[in-house]
């Protein structure tokens, strides 16, 4: 049903009127008549740390994989799911009044989504390489074509048959061997990021026996088509923690690197040359490469410059040199070059000097150009250089706020660029750039089923001052009408953190929202790097409150400009960013009439110090090590699932996955039962937990609507829009 907001405005304020009472109030009042919420039992654990005891009565609520996975569970298991499950009926039971309006809202989404959807073509190896969408199905099809489009289509993998039968399914890692005859992929099953690499002959159709398990699901070939590299995890922490060599038809691998730092990410993978296999082993404050000649995969690794505890950097190989992307004396990252035979940081040269209102961000070689993705004045900017004469130019785009990235580049001898385009109002666009004429190809434009015109919306972006004077960009949409007098609902987005930026782009879901006369903002917090390096640098560790404070900011810049008032604000963040949705809700509860957290990382201090769990000492740098007493203060002080108080809270949905790997479920169901407990208000409280899935949600390319529906008939549900 497609909405009027000036109708629905004149129906709220008539009810109202009758009422005596705003919306918000209503929808306390309608709470009141439900049945009594699930509670959870307190048995207190006490955690001493640093001579400071706390207690956490809901600490029982931890399992294994191995407990939820039991086919006779214990009693400890069951009550734990079962608790799980009385808060999935009672959300259900809340949320029963929106079943149509969410089977509307999913029937919606889907339908503007083309049935029949197919990737533009690259070309690598003798072969062009796509997938698509088959109608009905729910997973890709990949697929290749030899020598021309016009030849016969070859299905590689057909993830719907993989699929059948599971729960959950994911396939990555897509690698095929330099011969053309092997396919390699990684398969999980469980939805914890454990994937068993598998192998696919491509001339037979059948898949070895070779099963490589407990990986991070990608590998590199050497060039010799049977050694596969590959990396596992720790089967406890899951962190990447060894790098193996395999043999196909082998049963004994052999182990080529060992991290012994669990503050470090490894991996490995092959250059866009094919001349050299790349282990990386990176923290977040330092990197480190080791390269193999991979026409020699029986070779030994060589380290390309010694590790520092500070420096980080990222190598892309062409003919005869490694160019370099680093930080060293550089903020913002500079580039650099080195010879293959002399890779020692002594020898690199300058080629593109560090600038302090530019981040560097990526490089991307071709025979002829250099292409530097940049962040500029917190938007993409792609800087085209040509080699041939030194000429430079930077590609114009129109919007006020947009995404512009670089996409799949393999081929060196071209003078095409291929990049994605998109913003709040224009739907992803995959097109290539000729970099001597400057022209733009459009090879596709993802279809909205049913029409959609981006110049009936209107998206802007301007800055907010923080309280501490920072200028923070945010980007708006809305459907032209739209009237700025503080009436209208709006919901505020954010992630701040780990130096990645929530860039302006387009979603068809988001239509359904804004249709209904609801404006989508996202704010460009610090702890993203919108603004460059310094703007993550002063949103983590001892300045993680910035990103905090800032969103809040930003959310009572946009009331005071009467884009929205408080009782018709939201919020919604996931996973780091739940962890931004706790901390408001603690710090600024009237602010917002309803927040979503989803995946919401908000039991900070208890997860940092158990470095069994997943993610933990790879993110000291992130957050800080609480064995530190400074850092175990400052964490405490913010934590959402310890600064829980007894006051007023906006109605809250939080969402998590039974099996989810970087956030563990426990997380937010502590959470929930501790607000419960002691929340002072009326307003309503769900948690809804997928049994099946882990912190993606559900797998398959339409199932994920489903939840997107749950979230956006909350919203409605608050505005009083049934």
């Amino acid at each position: 049903m497609d909405w009027n907001r000036k109708y629905l405005g004149v129906m709220l304020l008539a009810l109202a009127s009758l009422f005596g009472c705003d919306p918000k109030e209503k929808s306390v009042s309608m709470n009141k008549a439900l049945p009594n919420a699930p509670i959870a039992d307190k048995q207190d654990s006490a955690i001493t740390f640093h001579n400071h005891t706390r207690l956490d009565p809901y600490f029982w609520m931890r399992l294994t994989d191995d407990q939820k996975r039991a086919e006779n569970p214990d009693a400890q298991t069951q009550k734990v799911l079962q608790y799980l499950e009385d808060e999935n009926a009672y959300t259900k039971k809340y949320m029963t009044d929106t079943e149509e309006l969410q089977g509307q809202l999913y029937d919606e989404i889907v339908g503007r989504l083309s049935k029949k959807d197919e990737s533009v073509p690259y070309f690598k190896n003798g072969y062009w390489y796509y997938s698509k969408y088959e109608d009905g199905k729910e997973y890709k099809i990949y697929c290749r074509k030899k020598g021309s489009l016009e030849a016969d289509e070859e299905i590689l993998l057909d993830i719907n048959e993989l699929a059948k039968g599971s729960a959950y399914y994911a396939a990555v890692g897509l690698n095929v061997s330099p011969d053309n005859k092997i396919l390699a992929f990684g398969e999980d099953t469980l939805s914890r990021r454990i994937y068993t690499i598998r192998f696919l002959n491509l001339e037979t159709g059948e898949f070895l026996p070779d099963q490589l398990v407990n990986s991070t699901g990608s590998g590199s070939w050497g060039n010799d088509n049977k050694t596969y590299f590959y990396t596992t995890k720790n089967r406890v922490s899951l962190l990447s923690e060894k790098i193996w060599r395999h043999d196909l038809g082998s049963d004994k691998d052999l182990l080529v690197y060992d991290e012994k730092d669990p503050t470090n990410y490894i991996g490995v993978y092959k250059s866009k040359s094919d001349k050299y296999v790349i282990i990386y082993s990176n923290s977040t404050l330092s990197s480190k490469y080791l390269i193999l000649d991979a026409d020699q995969p029986k070779g030994e690794f060589k380290e390309f410059t010694p590790r520092e505890e500070v420096h980080e950097y990222a190598i892309n190989h062409f003919e005869d040199k490694f160019y370099i992307l680093t930080n060293w004396d550089a903020l913002n990252f500079r580039l650099m070059e080195t010879s293959v035979s002399a890779t020692e940081k002594e020898n690199w040269k300058e080629v593109i000097a560090h600038r302090d209102d530019v981040l560097l961000t990526k490089l991307d070689i071709f025979s002829d150009f250099l292409v530097l993705s940049e962040r500029s004045n917190g938007l993409n900017q792609i800087r085209i250089i040509n080699q041939k004469n030194d000429e430079e130019h930077y590609m114009e785009f129109d919007e006020p706020a947009y995404i512009a990235r670089t996409s799949t580049n393999v081929d060196f001898n071209t003078n095409k660029l291929r990049f994605i385009y998109s913003s709040l109002t224009t739907p992803y666009s995959t097109i290539d750039y000729d970099m001597d004429a400057k022209t733009k190809d459009v090879k596709k434009v993802d279809e909205v089923v049913g029409g959609h015109n981006p110049s009936d919306y209107e998206t802007k972006r301007f800055f907010v001052t923080a309280r501490d004077g920072a200028q923070v960009p945010v980007s708006i949409v809305y459907k032209k009408g739209f009237e700025q007098d503080g009436n209208a609902p709006l919901l505020l987005y954010a992630y701040g953190s780990y130096g990645s930026t929530i860039d302006p782009s387009f979603r068809s879901s988001r239509l359904s929202l804004l249709d209904r006369g609801f404006a989508f903002a996202i704010a460009h917090i610090r702890g993203g790097q919108a603004m460059g390096r310094q703007w993550y640098e002063d949103g983590k560790m001892f300045k993680k409150k910035n990103t905090f404070t800032d969103f809040i900011d930003c959310a009572n810049y946009l009331i005071d400009e009467k884009y929205t008032s408080a009782n018709h604000l939201y919020a919604q963040g996931g996973s780091a960013g739940g962890l931004l949705m706790g901390a408001i809700v603690n710090m600024s509860p009237e602010t917002f009439n309803g927040v979503i957290a989803a995946v919401p990382f908000v039991d900070v201090v208890n997860t940092m110090l158990d470095e069994t769990i997943p993610l933990t000492t790879n993110e000291f740098d992130e957050w800080g090590n609480p064995k530190n007493k400074l850092s175990y203060e400052y964490m405490l002080s913010y934590s959402p699932y310890d600064q829980v108080k007894a006051q007023n809270y906006p109605s809250l949905l939080v969402t998590t996955g039974l099996f989810d790997s970087q956030v563990q479920y426990w997380e937010p169901a502590k959470w929930v039962a501790k607000l419960r407990d002691m929340k002072t208000d009326d307003n309503i409280l769900l948690l809804e937990t997928n049994m099946d899935a882990g912190h993606g949600g559900s797998s398959g390319r339409f199932k994920q609507y489903r939840e997107t529906a749950l979230e956006y008939a909350f919203l409605m549900k608050l505005e009083g829009m049934l």
